[in-house]
């Protein structure tokens, strides 16, 4: 069961209603830069674990303005889709209702996530927003994100290193996840949404002796909460 840190209290919550009744995710940004998005991007991994533990999410974004490069910058971080308003959407009458903020940010009661700022200059014009979100992922939300060239070729690196060995792993037959492996994703994202843990496991799991089928299945697994299309590459030539 996924718990939560509420940034009001600092004490560890439940995410989501026992009964798995909806719960709403709200995000809540001033305007569009990128630490913006990156609450943006928090709010959809929460979604994300949400779903992946089987309970009704509906994600709405409260923004004061710049609402069209909010969700043009969302989409390109290959985020689910932002409601914009209260008054669309399902009925949310005993819904769980969770607030995801910019550190310092204000919001009506209720849960609290809380994000730490970007510390960039700028996304370059350039930049493939896959390996923006994989740099942005590594980094624990509630610290500083450093968006700089070091991070983006990290990240780039990383990510075109997966997906050949996804493809190349694809190749063999399939195997299941083991349960250990799927048992340590699952303690790290629902802790807590600790997403750098699950990168460290899959760099274990890319280093281990466990079948290449195996570890397809696992990077496939994990890359339903990370959304990083590390299958992308399947099916081109080795």
């Amino acid at each position: 069961m996924l718990r939560i840190t509420d940034a009001r209290t600092g004490d560890p919550v439940e995410a989501a209603p026992a009964r798995r009744g909806l719960t709403r995710v709200e995000a809540h940004v001033p305007g569009y830069d990128v630490s913006a998005l990156r609450v943006l991007l928090v709010a959809d991994v929460l979604v994300r674990t949400l779903e992946l533990g089987g309970t009704p999410v509906w994600a709405l974004l409260t923004g004061g303005r710049e609402q069209a490069e909010l969700h043009a910058g969302a989409a390109a971080l290959g985020t689910r889709p932002f409601e914009d308003r209260r008054d669309v959407g399902p009925g949310w009458g005993e819904a769980q209702v969770v607030h995801v903020v910019g550190e310092g940010g204000a919001a009506p009661g209720g849960v609290q996530v809380a994000v730490a700022p970007v510390v960039t200059a700028g996304i370059p014009e350039d930049a493939d927003f896959a390996v923006v979100r994989l740099a942005l992922l590594a980094s624990p939300r509630g610290t500083p994100a450093r968006l700089d060239g070091t991070a983006l070729t990290e990240a780039h690196e990383t990510l075109v290193r997966w997906r050949r060995a996804v493809a190349a792993w694809a190749r063999q037959p399939s195997r299941p996840v083991p349960d250990e492996v799927r048992g340590r994703l699952r303690t790290a994202w629902e802790d807590d949404l600790d997403v750098p843990e699950v990168l460290r496991v899959l760099r274990w799991v890319e280093e281990s002796e466990l079948p290449e089928g195996a570890r397809f299945e696992t990077y496939a697994y994990a890359d339903r909460l990370l959304g990083l299309d590390l299958a992308r590459d399947l099916g081109t030539p080795a």
